[in-house]
């Protein structure tokens, strides 16, 4: 039996599986976060330009649009994977694998980045804005974008840490990645060993990722 075997059989077992798995996940964050990026950027700045009366006030596309990003944010992520199956299935073709677990991962985070989007130009000193006296796809680039940059990267390293968890709960609908690996050998097995390293990778990864994203955010932070 497996539990007989040393750490050192049993790590040498597992190698093959979790570079697949680590892959997998990465593959998956990968495309995932700059999907999100750029449709949440540009729903953000939507957002923030709609509530402002200064650039470009309309009531029924901020409603519109803050309705919908609510309301994905209220589902639960696990119940979102299932109800997301049949819209997975007739974009791809398939809802399995790293790929099919693309399109829930990138559902659930837009509203997520997407608000923090919004609430990073809200802290941007109208001050500035008024000053530009630019047109508006100019105060967007030149203004609103370079001023709320500190929050912009806070905000893809949050989304990021967010697409982690994601993509492990992805696991439980055969969605790859590490857990995939968790769930197929430390849930149904009971391989404590698989579920211990898998525990420490996403740590790791998540430690790295912030670190990371805390480095280069300061080098925009305002002084």
């Amino acid at each position: 039996m497996e539990n007989n075997l040393s750490l050192a059989e049993q790590w040498n077992n597992l190698q093959p599986e979790l570079i697949q798995s680590f892959a997998d996940s990465l593959y998956m964050i990968s495309v995932s976060i700059v999907i999100t990026v750029i449709v949440g950027l540009f729903l953000g700045i939507v957002l923030f330009l709609t509530s402002n009366r200064l650039l470009f006030k309309n009531v029924i596309i901020y409603k519109t649009v803050d309705f919908i990003v609510n309301t994905i944010r209220s589902i639960p992520f696990i119940i979102l994977l299932v109800f997301l199956i049949p819209f997975t299935l007739f974009l791809l073709g398939k809802s399995t694998g790293p790929t099919g677990a693309i399109v829930p991962l990138t559902v659930a985070a837009i509203p997520l980045f997407t608000r923090l989007v919004d609430t990073s130009l809200n802290e941007i000193d109208y001050g500035i804005i008024e000053s530009s006296g630019a047109s508006l796809p100019l105060i967007v680039r030149e203004v609103l974008i370079p001023e709320a940059m500190f929050g912009i990267i806070q905000s893809i390293t949050l989304t990021l840490i967010n697409l982690i968890a994601f993509s492990a709960m992805a696991g439980v609908v055969g969605g790859g990645g590490i857990g995939d690996l968790a769930i197929r050998y430390g849930y149904y097995r009971f391989d404590n060993f698989t579920m211990w390293v898998t525990v420490i990778l996403l740590i790791i990864l998540v430690q790295i990722t912030q670190y990371i994203g805390n480095y280069i955010s300061k080098k925009f932070k305002k002084n």
